[in-house]
């Protein structure tokens, strides 16, 4: 079983609250120097993401979902990265996958936590879907996962979900060389290759991140994903 959302509500019910109100507790970021993706959305996708981590700090005090405790960290360590995984994922897509634009993708984020990328990504691009049904295999345009297991565990989770044509993204790192190269066979036999590992224009002070790009060529074959736990323990 993949976990998509591990939150007692429904994330969609949560976005589709995202509207713009006041914020009287937490959330008022003291500089834009390292938001350069940030500053890029609308006055209503910036108070969104107000909102969406006014939020998510206020749930973390109840069930510990970042360590993350203040807002200048928060936008810094968890938006700005999840924005930045846009500009690669756009080109990608468009050059790779058929598609002309991004604007009516259907998004699956896999072992989203608190909604890191998924929520962000979904507000700076509202035409998207975002995906929380596991039966819809290999419906999906694009999944993602960020900070959940090394890329052979995630590509067995996640390109079971994408449709052939499609792909998968891993957010990582400064340098995932190493992991990338073990997880070669495991992207192999989902019936994928990988495209590209690239940099991608954070500014987060945490130091470089990268972006691993993997192209859905063949569909995955039906013994795929193993059972709970065993891409785990037994990696490909």
């Amino acid at each position: 079983m993949v976990v998509l959302f591990n939150l007692q509500f429904s994330r969609w019910t949560f976005y589709k609250h995202l509207t713009p109100r006041k914020f009287t507790t937490l959330c008022h970021h003291n500089s834009t120097a390292n938001l350069s993706h940030f500053v890029t959305l609308t006055s209503r996708q910036k108070d969104q993401i107000h909102l969406y981590v006014d939020t998510l700090l206020q749930w973390n005090k109840r069930m510990n979902l970042t360590a993350v405790k203040e807002v200048n960290e928060v936008m810094e360590r968890h938006i700005e990265d999840s924005l930045a995984i846009l500009p690669p994922l756009s080109k990608h897509y468009i050059n790779h996958c058929s598609g002309n634009s991004i604007d009516k993708l259907k998004l699956v984020d896999v072992g989203t936590g608190a909604g890191l990328p998924g929520v962000v990504l979904a507000i700076a691009r509202p035409g998207q879907s975002l995906g929380q049904n596991l039966c819809f295999r290999e419906k999906f345009d694009i999944a993602v996962a960020r900070a959940v297991a090394e890329t052979r565990i995630l590509a067995e989770y996640c390109l079971p979900l994408v449709r052939v044509g499609g792909m998968f993204i891993a957010a990582k790192g400064h340098d995932p060389e190493d992991e990338v190269k073990k997880a070669e066979s495991a992207i192999k036999k989902m019936g994928a290759s990988l495209l590209q590992v690239c940099s991608v224009e954070s500014q987060s002070p945490y130091g470089q991140r990268t972006a691993v790009i993997c192209l859905k060529d063949h569909p995955t074959p039906m013994k795929y994903p193993r059972g709970p736990g065993t891409p785990a323990k037994e990696p490909l």
